[in-house]
């Protein structure tokens, strides 16, 4: 059991969208353990159920709620859905929900592909915070509140043939670092996370050409952390009062050298694309 903590993650109020699989359901699990009681919300009303069940399994407290982050309509509900569960106003809220883009470089890929990835992945943290910042300014002053957003190492990589998911975890990174400028002194804590490979199924539930899903799956095979562990080490970040979390150490990496060095970086990412391209057996 947990004593009272002024952590914002522990005895909290959370809505966590994206919550049926991957890095959703792995905050939703730990929010849990924490002590919190959790709205686990996804598009997939089965995968959200499941994530329900093995946190009362467990012994927590959760309720899946049906929500398609494109919809604004649909947050609106979410977030009415949540204080009629919760009674109150919710006091952490997860913008996770997101879909994996790419294999094709700009002018090629489909604008509705474009249309379809930002829709979810930049609108529907758009759409979270518009809908759920009113209500945690509203929340009682004595309990810790805050917003977490889901980003990537591609919110600043720039890699090729990656052109909308990069745009919309851009897109992401600038929304939590305005949201959290705004917010300043008002005790409501933001952090963006940036992580670079996880082993989740966005892959699989993603529109991502067939040589880079089979790179991603790779990758992540190799190098890849664990929803748990990036959750974990997001939620500590949080509760430290950090705006960037980045779980592992190739994203501090890149971020640091983006930072003082831009055009190098993203030069040599370009130059390191180009390389493997021209490998034998590779073909777009």
């Amino acid at each position: 059991m947990f004593g009272r903590s002024p952590q914002r993650s522990h005895h909290a109020s959370a809505v966590v969208t994206g919550a049926g699989s991957g890095i959703g359901a792995a905050f939703a699990l730990e929010l849990a353990h924490r002590g919190s009681a959790v709205v686990c919300s996804d598009i997939d009303d089965d995968a959200a159920r499941r994530t329900v069940e093995a946190i009362t399994a467990a012994g927590g407290r959760a309720t899946a709620v049906h929500c398609d982050v494109a919809a604004v309509d649909e947050v609106h509900a979410l977030a009415e859905a949540s204080q009629s569960w919760f009674g109150h106003s919710p006091t952490l809220v997860i913008n996770n929900a997101g879909v994996g883009a790419g294999g094709q470089p700009i002018g090629t890929m489909p604008l509705e592909d474009w249309a379809w990835t930002l829709g979810i992945n930049l609108w529907g943290p758009i759409h979270g915070c518009h809908v759920f910042t009113p209500l945690l300014r509203e929340a009682a002053g004595d309990q810790p509140r805050g917003i977490i957003n889901v980003a990537s190492a591609a919110s600043f990589g720039a890699a090729p043939d990656m052109a909308a998911y990069n745009v919309s975890k851009a897109g992401v990174l600038s929304l939590s670092e305005t949201l959290a400028a705004e917010l300043s002194g008002t005790g409501i804590g933001v952090t963006v996370l940036c992580p670079t490979f996880v082993k989740t199924n966005i892959v699989e539930s993603g529109r991502i050409a067939t040589h880079s899903s089979e790179a991603a799956k790779a990758l992540m095979r190799w190098t890849g952390l664990s929803a748990r562990r990036v959750a974990r080490d997001c939620l500590d970040t949080h509760d430290r009062g950090g705006l960037y979390c980045m779980p592992q150490l190739d994203a501090k990496i890149g971020w640091n050298i983006k930072r003082f060095a831009p055009e190098t970086f993203t030069r040599t990412i370009g130059l390191a694309f180009r390389a493997s391209a021209a490998l034998p057996g590779r073909s777009d």
